[in-house]
């Protein structure tokens, strides 16, 4: 036993540094895209595209990756899907230089085609590096990094990507030639940079795993998709981190545009203790600031909360059965949007900001309660909710449009439903494995 933690440990690093990675970077979309809003003079539904396009890759590629892994193995599959992820990154070279909005959204497919690749790979794999007793542990530890790189990326966003003034195309025309190709220039610089670093750091993580010896995975069972179509629980199940992917992304996405439709800025700057926060986190004095970074700052509250909830619901959950957790957070981030949505000011604020909190224990108890009583059909059951994900590209930009057309009071009843529907999907399994345990006994 003790050898084999040995053996695995610098596996186990590597990959939890994954985790933190595709978190890191998924939410640091959030912050890009009130930027490309504005440098592309983009509506709000225009801008959602930019995650219909990352979660996109999700439905497409997470079937492809399952087979792609079992005819290369999963580590060439890992070193396939941080080739690719570099690749995207790189994208972002000749699209922030040439300001085409089309290479971007290209870009961030296929940064989204290599994180899939991973998570199909990354989650089984964190089971199987130790000792069976410690799988959910050590699942969970890496969850907490990948919460971990949520909540930096909007305060590293803020800083890198939100915190300059982006000038409209009225006021680029009344530049001179000079002036224009320098705005240009350092309009390109601030999307490259962060993002040719994250190239170079995804390419150094692909040659490590070379030199890295991983343990074999259990092979799947032939045919088993078949079998597991006909589960209903299954398809409720998919459903369900459908719609809780799609609320949680088009919350993040939107809160730095619905915080400036609140007027927050101005509270922010005028409030001490507010001002004091948004200065800690950015490091500079607010006056010369852009409003979309002060606001932007904020971000970190609702991406920590996730990180903060999950270790709450993952003690929550030695004592009380995961559904009924599941169910209580669910009504709790409903909540927190109605009082949101029908007040104004730092408590409006506040309290979307909470729903972060609440949303934290989602995605893996979704996850294992779908998962639950499947036996052999886990492993194909795994890679199709990794395929619902691509909720996270569907519901922002029905969001946006809803934002559009009838303003973010009426938008944020999208998300709601959403969370309605995971705790109609909690009760149903409740009272599933309620029923089921009779017959266990």
């Amino acid at each position: 036993m003790t050898t084999q933690k040995t053996n695995y440990t610098i596996p186990f690093i590597i990959i939890t540094v994954l985790f933190f990675l595709w978190g890191f970077i998924t939410v640091l979309v959030d912050s890009l895209v009130p930027r490309l809003r504005e440098v592309f003079e983009l509506s709000y539904f225009q801008a959602g595209l930019v995650q219909f396009a990352f979660f996109l890759a999700y439905f497409i590629f997470s079937i492809p990756a399952g087979m792609l892994l079992s005819k290369v193995g999963y580590k060439k599959g890992i070193i396939i899907g941080l080739s690719t992820m570099a690749l995207g990154c790189l994208l972002f070279y000749p699209a922030s230089s040439q300001r085409i909005f089309e290479v971007f959204l290209f870009g961030y497919f296929t940064l989204a085609a290599g994180i899939t690749i991973l998570q199909v790979a990354a989650n089984p794999y964190v089971a199987v590096l130790g000792s069976e007793e410690g799988a959910g542990s050590r699942l969970n530890l890496a969850q907490a990094f990948n919460s971990l790189g949520t909540s930096i990326a909007p305060i590293a966003g803020a800083a890198f990507l939100l915190s300059d003034k982006i000038l409209t195309s009225n006021e680029i025309t009344m530049l001179s030639e000079v002036e224009r190709e320098s705005y240009y220039l350092s309009e390109a610089e601030a999307v490259q940079t962060p993002f040719l670093f994250f190239a170079g750091v995804i390419a150094l993580l692909a040659i490590a795993f070379i030199f890295i010896k991983l343990p074999q995975l259990q092979k799947t069972s032939k045919g088993g998709y078949g079998s597991l179509l006909k589960k209903t629980s299954v398809w409720l199940g998919a459903a369900g981190i459908f719609v809780y992917v799609g609320a949680e992304v088009a919350i993040g996405s939107y809160l730095v545009n619905y915080f400036i439709d609140l007027n927050l800025e101005d509270i922010i700057r005028n409030d001490t203790t507010m001002g004091s926060i948004a200065s800690f986190f950015l490091n500079a004095d607010l006056s010369s600031i852009d409003a979309k970074a002060v606001v932007g700052a904020f971000l970190f509250f609702y991406w920590t909360g996730a990180m903060v909830g999950r270790f709450i619901g993952s003690a929550l959950m030695r004592f009380i059965a995961p559904y009924k957790v599941l169910i209580t957070f669910t009504a709790l981030a409903i909540m927190m949007i109605l009082i949101s949505t029908s007040s104004i000011g730092l408590v409006a604020m506040w309290s979307i900001l909470a729903v972060g909190l609440f949303n934290s224990i989602m995605f893996p108890t979704i996850f294992t309660l779908t998962l639950n009583g499947l036996g052999e059909l886990k492993p194909q059951a795994s890679g199709l909710l990794c395929m619902a994900i691509v909720g996270g590209a569907v519901v922002p930009i029905s969001f946006g449009a809803l934002a559009d057309s009838l303003g973010f009071s009426i938008a944020f009843l999208l998300p709601m439903a959403c969370y309605i529907y995971i705790m109609f999907f909690a009760f149903y399994k409740g009272r599933r494995i309620k029923n089921s345990q009779p017959t266990i006994a």
